[in-house]
């Protein structure tokens, strides 16, 4: 892999927090753990240039990252009132219960349930490439 440290998070930094946001469901804490592990990387980016697929590197480091999250004093809390909704078109209205509803079912998932969904849904990984990522086995990403 060619490149600089700089021109790869210009390069990828937006997909990275993108993939971090739909696995954590919060804007916030995917900033927090893409600069975590962009923070981890920055001292060792010498070595990526082995590493044939980096977006796959990182992608696992968040993952792990995610999953091993310790300081999260947010994720017990949760919203309690619903926000009041701008009357709109109802096919937007739809889609848009449908997005709340799907979030509200991701939120109420153990992390490594919600890492299975993300990884097989959002990333498109076959059952092996994410028992790697996750370090299980296949079997265990089926069920």
């Amino acid at each position: 892999m060619d490149g600089s440290f700089e021109d790869y998070v210009l390069a990828r930094g937006d997909a990275l927090l993108r993939f971090a946001y739909v696995l954590s469901g919060d804007r916030y804490l995917a900033e927090d753990l893409v600069q975590e592990v962009l923070a981890r990387i920055h001292g060792r980016w010498h070595r990526m240039a082995q590493v044939d697929q980096p977006d796959a590197y990182l992608r696992t480091a968040l993952v792990r990252q995610f999953l091993s999250w310790r300081r999260r004093r947010a994720s017990t809390e949760t919203p309690t009132d619903p926000l009041p909704e701008r009357p709109s078109v109802v096919d937007t209205a739809t889609r848009q219960a449908g997005r709340d509803e799907m979030w509200r079912l991701l939120a109420a998932l153990p992390r490594k349930q919600r890492a299975v969904l993300v990884l097989r849904f959002y990333e498109d990984l076959p059952d092996a490439e994410i028992a790697g990522v996750l370090g299980c086995r296949q079997t265990t990403v089926r069920v």
